[in-house]
């Protein structure tokens, strides 16, 4: 099992490519459901993502990474920004010219957000945390993704400890709606 551990920069690096690959196929569809489910896929993704960043990787900026405090409330801004662009997309019909606009600002902003953190934050982090840290690291990043929300919350906390205490909660109930719905289960 410890061979399968991957460390945090391992564990996000896909996540990024993984929601990549979706909006390549998100922008290339154009049947009205498909593109639905798609999306779909896509915020669950970023929202899992996004909650397990803010409990744990953060966190672990804001104490161990110089000029931390400043790099964790960025990416949090950049989360709530996200999570305001997929909330709107849950009502707007994937046919509506509005649809197109929203995904177009989603994905640059989510693109502008990799790029960030791809090259400052994780070379950053690196530079300033032991490689037993970083599997640590990975090791509660997939931990929290598994329980995280699937749904976007923007009035949820997305700091310690409420965040950690609510978000798991949030998530059984995100994941109870997805399954009687038939969300995510493509």
């Amino acid at each position: 099992m410890a061979e399968d551990r991957r460390d945090v920069i391992e564990v996000l690096k896909h996540d990024h490519r993984e929601v990549e690959e979706m909006f390549d196929e998100l922008t290339a569809e154009s049947g009205a459901e498909r593109r639905r489910r798609i999306l779909d896929d896509v915020t669950i993704e970023l929202v899992r993502h996004s909650v397990a960043e803010e409990m744990y990787l953060y966190p672990w900026v804001r104490k161990h990474v110089p000029g931390g405090e400043q790099i964790a409330e960025k990416e949090i801004g950049e989360h709530a920004e996200v999570e305001r662009l997929l909330k709107e997309l849950e009502s707007v019909d994937t046919t509506e010219a509005a649809f197109t606009g929203t995904v177009r600002r989603l994905i640059d902003d989510v693109a502008a957000h990799i790029r960030h953190e791809e090259t400052t934050l994780f070379p950053a982090l690196a530079e300033h945390t032991g490689a037993d840290e970083l599997y640590t690291l990975g090791d509660q990043v997939q931990a929290a993704k598994r329980t995280a929300p699937t749904r976007p919350h923007p009035a949820a906390p997305q700091t310690p400890p409420l965040n950690k205490l609510l978000a798991p909660g949030t998530g059984l109930v995100d994941r109870v709606r997805d399954h009687l719905s038939g969300r995510g289960g493509h």
